[in-house]
């Protein structure tokens, strides 16, 4: 076979074989819906003979000026995506919006403690027409570094008000709110000595005890409102907050989970209760409390937060947040973000969605046994 003979076809020699335009080529791949089943199938049969792959997307990009792609910006490692269930369920929410804008979804992972100088050049790199930014750091050089290419943008969960400036849209919850019926469970099962697991609360490492000072000028509002959120209510409890001891860990995995349940209960043996901010953490505290011989909720009371299937499988009374729904709400509204195109009128999209939570009563809070009976 000669060089000649094993090149491919072309758009354009597709085409001219089957005598119509190079648009009409171009529109069965693109916009099929213009053309009649039977011309469409034999231009694509046509293709697939003389083995022509379809339009180059780097060339159509260029002519378009669309890339056809969603970014979502996770300052977590590439793994967090497709283990943490409440990421793995958000994830399923952007996918969802991606198949009705017919766009694909580029995850791009910063990481937790990568080089903040990298932060521009990794969101510079992404060919993408918008970013949907998860639950990062109010001072995130990530962020700055979205808003500053200045695409369409929406940020679920926090921050709500960035420090980079910037036309974006945000969806999300009420966590300082969200949280309360679970601590207000645990008050009114009588319980007073109660702790408080947290993840982290800020892009500077803090793996122990949580001081008044850090919670208060904390970058990630997400944790830092739940944890005032449950203050909150023990305080109107007539408990004083400066009293309860919080634990923050700042990566969230089972192994994690699982420590910080060990130093906050070693530490603090007279606790009777803990309330988590997340059912990771509380799934952590299960699992500490197993191997300690610790019955839950008889000898310790545990809550969590998001309302993933293990927890809700396991009986945690937590708080189910719709982290489908926001990934979900976050797609369509990047999506009609870019088809306003910023043009600030009467028909531009609703740009702040607050999504509603649900306390799920389970059984892992119980009365406080008397006093000493854990030990």
């Amino acid at each position: 076979m000669n060089r000649r003979s094993a090149r491919r076809g072309t758009l354009a020699s597709i085409a001219a074989e089957i005598g119509v335009s190079r648009t009409t080529v171009s529109n069965a791949y693109n916009r099929p819906n213009q053309l009649s089943p039977e011309l469409r199938e034999k231009i694509l049969a046509t293709a697939e003979r003389v083995g022509y792959p379809g339009p180059d997307p780097t060339a159509r990009s260029l002519r378009t000026r669309r890339a056809g792609a969603i970014g979502v910006l996770l300052t977590e490692d590439m793994t967090y995506a497709f283990e943490d269930q409440a990421s793995v369920e958000f994830m399923a929410g952007v996918a969802t919006a991606c198949g009705t804008l017919d766009s694909s979804m580029l995850v791009l992972p910063a990481g937790v403690g990568n080089p903040t100088e990298r932060a521009a050049q990794l969101v510079n790199q992404a060919s993408v027409d918008g970013f949907i930014v998860y639950s990062v750091a109010a001072d995130d050089p990530h962020l700055a570094a979205v808003l500053a290419r200045g695409l369409p943008t929406v940020i679920c969960d926090q921050p709500v008000k960035p420090a980079a400036k910037g036309d974006f849209g945000f969806v999300g919850i009420d966590d300082r709110e969200a949280i309360k019926p679970a601590a207000q469970a645990v008050v009114d099962a009588g319980h007073t000595n109660i702790g408080v697991l947290c993840i982290r609360l800020d892009r500077t490492p803090n793996d122990g005890p949580v001081s008044a000072t850090r919670l208060r000028t904390a970058h990630m509002h997400v944790q830092r409102s739940r944890v005032q959120g449950v203050l909150d209510i023990l305080s109107d409890a007539a408990l004083d907050p400066a009293h309860v001891p919080i634990v923050e860990r700042h990566i969230n995995n089972r192994e994690t989970a699982k420590d910080a349940a060990r130093e906050l209960l070693t530490s603090h043996p007279e606790l009777t209760a803990v309330v988590c901010t997340t059912d990771s953490m509380a799934i952590g505290v299960l699992e500490y409390a197993r191997e300690q011989g610790i019955s839950i909720p008889e000898q310790l009371s545990v809550t969590g937060f998001d309302g993933i299937p293990e927890a809700l499988h396991e009986g945690i009374t937590t708080v189910r947040q719709p982290t489908q729904l926001k990934g979900q709400h976050s797609g369509e509204m990047l999506g009609a973000i870019q088809s306003a195109g910023f043009a600030k009128s009467a028909n531009f999209p609703e740009t702040q969605v607050i999504l509603e939570t649900t306390f799920k009563p389970g059984t892992s809070v119980a009365p406080p046994i008397a006093q000493g009976n854990r030990a």
